[in-house]
């Protein structure tokens, strides 16, 4: 199955009527269920055909979760070859997402952009002040992006 086909019919299990875009809306549902690649995936659907303002805040977002897919795989294979080195591009992608997001708060489409620059710059630091030896992420353990009402 071709991305947009799993993309295409992950959004028709959301529930019609958000007060967001659906793939936004799925982003924070994929995102805070610990699945950081399918939140990238079906947000990056959204990011792509993006013309206005919020094209680099999207884009902070995917990077957000960027990272966490980084954390994740290096957790579940901390010796592998690649996998095992993923800390540091970790880190840059908090620094990016936190670069592209940072200009839209305090508060941004029902986010609190403040809350979400605070937990980027807190998973980044304990990466580097583990000198990239230690990865924070376990499972079930993962940070909550909470959409609130505009």
């Amino acid at each position: 199955m071709s991305k947009h086909a799993r993309v295409t019919a992950f959004l028709d299990t959301l529930k019609p009527g958000g007060q967001f875009h659906p793939c936004y809306e799925g982003y924070f549902q994929c995102f805070n269920a610990g699945d950081y690649y399918e939140a990238h995936d079906v947000l990056e659907h959204l990011w792509l055909d993006c013309r206005d303002s919020n094209h680099l805040y999207f884009k902070g977002l995917i990077q957000i979760a960027g990272a966490f897919v980084h954390l994740k795989k290096q957790h579940t294979r901390p010796h592998h070859p690649t996998d095992g080195r993923r800390l540091f591009p970790a880190a840059r992608l908090f620094s990016l997402g936190l670069s592209n997001v940072e200009p839209f708060g305090p508060h941004h489409m029902g986010l609190n952009i403040l809350a979400v620059c605070t937990m980027c710059r807190e998973w980044k630091a304990l990466i580097e002040e583990s000198n990239f030896s230690v990865n924070p992420w376990r499972p079930g353990a993962g940070p909550r992006l909470i959409l609130t009402s505009t």
